[in-house]
C-alpha cells in the first residue's frame, strides 16, 4: 500500500455470533483480515451505509463500457484492492454484497452488462464458492489473493452442456495418489468449458469437474486452481475468445480446455468432502453433497440477476420517462407551448401514460418479493445454514418472473417510446442485457421446466395415496387441472421414457402454463408466510 493508496478491510461483525455446527445447519469460515504496520487501514465495518455507497459509487464512477477487455479488467482489480466488498462480505455483511450488484446494474443502461457480470463472476460465482465449499486455510487464503488484486472466473458450463442442457460435466479430475496431485483434462472438444466471463483475463478459476478416486467416479466438485502466472497461461491450458457480442464487449468471454493439467491436492475446495491421508475420498459434513454447496451460489446469483433486471428496467423508464415529460407534442385540443409553458408533452400520450404507470405498479410488486427473498437468504448466509425448500423456490421464481417482467415491459416501452429508442444514449442500445440475466444461473426456461415436473411428480405421488386437495385455494386447483391433463397424455406412452418425454416436449404450451400458475402461488404464498409479525 502506498501512502496515497487506503485498503479497506472488514472485521468480524458485531452483529453476528458464532456459527455452531448441528445435524442441519453447514457452518460456514470466518476470516481474519491482517494487515502490516506500513498500510493505512479503514475498517470497513466502522462506515454507515450511506458512507459505504458513497465510496462504492465513487469507485465504480469510472465505468466505461467503450473499452477493451484488459482495461476493463484493469479497472476490476483496482476495485477489488480498495477492498470495499470482501470475499466474505457475502457472509457476513450479504446486504452490502446484494446493495453493490443493485447500484452496478444501474449503469448497465448507459454502458452494458459487461462490468455488472465481470463483478458477479468474480465475487459470487468464483470466490463466493470458495467460501462456500472452502476449507478454513482456502478461506483464510482469499485475504492475500485479493491483496493482489488477482481476479477469478467460474468454469462450470460446457461447450455441449451449456444453460439450456442442466447440469453436465464432462471435464474430468483424476485423483493421481503416487503424486498427491489432481490432474483436470478435457476429454473432447465438447468439454471445453464455454462462455466462461473474465476467463480471457482471470488469474484464478473455480473449475467444476467430475471426480475420480481410485477409479471411482464421486461427482462434480470444485477445484480452485491458478490460470495464469504472472499473466501466462499455466501449462496445458488453453483459451480462445468467444467472438464479438451485441452488448457487453467489454467483457472477455471464453472457451478454457485443460490438457491434463495438474494441481496440487490443496486446490479440491474441500468443507465437505474430501482426499485423506489414505488415498480414499470421504464427505467430511454428513448430508451435504459438495454440489448442494456449490449450488448456493446460484441461489445468491439468481437474487442478483432478479435485482440487477429489476434495476434496468426502473433506469431505463426513469430516463424514457424524464425525455418523454420534456418533450412536447401537438394536440388538436391544447395550445403550442410558449415561453414558460410546456403544453401537451409525449408522457401524456395513453400507451406510453399507461405503460408507465404499469411500470411502477408491477415493478414495485417484483421490488418486494424480491427484496423479501433477500432478507431471507441473508438470514441464511450469516447464520450458516442451507435454505428451506420454499426459499429456494422463490428464488427461482424471483429469478424468472423480475427479468420475464423487466423483458415485457422494456420492449414494449421501446415500441411506444419512438424515435427515441434508436438513439445511442437513450438506453435501449443495451437491452440484451435482460436476454444476459434470462440464461444466467440457471436459464428461466429450464427453471420453469423443473417447476413443472416437480409438480407433476407431486401430482402423480398425491394420486397414488389418495391425497385429498379440496381445501386448497383456487391456484391451487389450477395447477392440479393441468397436471390430470398432462397426466393423462403422458399415461399413454406407458414405461416408455423416450415416448414420454416426446409427449412432455409436444405438450410444451401446457408444461410452461403449468410452470406460470406454480409461480403464482408460490409468490402468493411464500409472500404470506414470510410476512413480518406486528409487534
Amino acid at each position: 500500500t502506498t501512502p496515497h493508496h487506503t485498503t479497506l478491510h472488514y472485521t468480524t461483525p458485531h452483529h453476528t455470533t458464532p456459527h455452531h455446527t448441528t445435524p442441519h445447519h453447514t457452518t460456514l469460515h470466518h476470516t481474519t483480515h491482517r494487515t502490516s504496520p506500513h498500510q493505512s487501514v479503514l475498517d470497513v465495518d466502522s462506515l454507515s451505509d450511506d458512507e459505504w455507497t458513497s465510496r462504492f459509487l465513487d469507485a465504480t464512477s469510472h465505468i466505461d463500457s467503450d473499452t477493451s477487455h484488459k482495461d476493463s479488467a484493469e479497472a476490476m482489480r483496482a476495485l477489488v484492492k480498495q477492498g470495499l466488498i470482501s470475499y466474505t462480505t457475502l457472509r457476513d455483511y450479504p446486504e452490502r454484497f446484494f446493495k453493490a450488484h443493485r447500484l452496478l446494474a444501474r449503469h448497465a443502461v448507459e454502458h452494458g452488462p459487461g462490468f455488472w457480470i465481470r463483478f458477479t463472476v468474480h465475487y459470487n460465482l468464483c470466490f463466493g464458492t470458495v467460501l462456500a465449499v472452502g476449507g478454513d486455510d482456502q478461506v483464510d487464503s482469499l485475504t492475500a489473493v485479493q491483496e493482489s488484486g488477482a481476479l477469478g472466473c467460474f468454469a462450470l458450463t460446457e461447450r455441449f452442456a451449456g444453460v439450456q442442457s442442466g447440469l453436465v460435466v464432462q471435464t474430468t479430475a483424476d485423483w493421481d495418489d503416487a503424486a498427491q496431485q489432481y490432474v483436470i483434462h478435457t476429454p473432447s472438444p465438447g468439454a471445453a468449458k464455454n462462455w466462461i466471463s473474465q476467463g480471457f483475463t482471470a488469474d484464478k478459476a473455480v473449475v467444476v469437474a467430475n471426480l475420480r478416486v481410485n477409479d471411482k467416479v464421486v461427482g462434480p466438485h470444485a477445484f480452485l486452481m491458478d490460470l495464469r502466472k504472472g499473466g501466462q497461461l499455466v501449462d496445458g491450458v488453453s483459451v480462445g475468445d468467444m467472438g464479438v457480442k451485441t452488448t457487453g464487449n467489454d467483457l472477455d468471454n471464453a472457451w478454457i480446455s485443460f490438457d491434463n493439467v495438474r494441481i496440487p491436492k490443496n486446490s479440491l475446495l474441500n468443507a465437505h468432502a474430501d482426499v485423506d491421508a489414505s488415498g480414499q475420498y470421504a464427505l467430511t459434513t454428513e448430508g451435504v453433497p459438495p454440489f448442494a454447496m456449490i449450488g448456493q451460489r446460484l441461489y445468491t446469483g439468481r437474487v442478483c440477476v432478479a435485482q440487477a433486471a429489476l434495476e434496468y428496467r426502473r433506469k431505463l423508464f426513469e430516463v424514457a420517462h424524464d425525455y418523454a415529460s420534456s418533450k412536447p407534442v401537438w394536440s388538436p385540443f391544447a395550445p403550442p407551448a410558449t415561453a414558460g409553458e410546456l403544453g401537451p408533452v409525449l408522457s401524456s400520450v395513453p400507451q406510453l401514460k399507461a405503460i408507465f404507470a404499469e411500470g411502477d405498479a408491477r415493478g414495485a410488486e417484483m421490488d418486494e418479493f424480491v427484496a423479501r427473498c433477500e432478507t431471507e437468504l441473508s438470514k441464511c448466509l450469516v447464520e450458516g445454514r442451507m435454505p428451506p425448500n420454499q426459499l429456494t423456490e422463490a428464488i427461482a421464481i424471483a429469478k424468472v418472473k423480475a427479468v420475464e417482467t423487466s423483458i415485457d415491459l422494456c420492449g414494449r416501452l421501446k415500441q411506444d417510446i419512438g424515435s427515441f429508442a434508436l438513439m445511442g444514449d437513450a438506453g435501449f442500445l443495451h437491452l440484451d442485457f435482460l436476454t444476459c440475466c434470462k440464461f444466467a444461473e440457471g436459464d428461466s426456461r429450464i427453471l420453469m421446466q423443473k417447476m413443472a415436473r416437480d409438480r407433476v411428480r407431486k401430482f402423480g405421488k398425491d394420486a397414488a395415496k389418495g391425497v385429498d386437495h379440496s381445501d386448497k385455494c383456487e391456484l391451487f386447483a389450477e395447477e392440479q387441472r393441468i397436471c390430470g391433463e398432462l397426466g393423462a397424455a403422458m399415461a399413454k406412452a406407458g414405461d416408455d421414457k423416450a415416448a414420454q418425454q416426446q409427449i412432455w416436449d409436444e405438450e410444451w404450451v401446457a408444461v410452461y402454463e403449468l410452470a406460470e400458475a406454480c409461480m403464482k402461488r408460490g409468490m402468493k404464498e411464500f409472500m404470506h408466510d414470510t410476512a413480518p409479525v406486528a409487534k
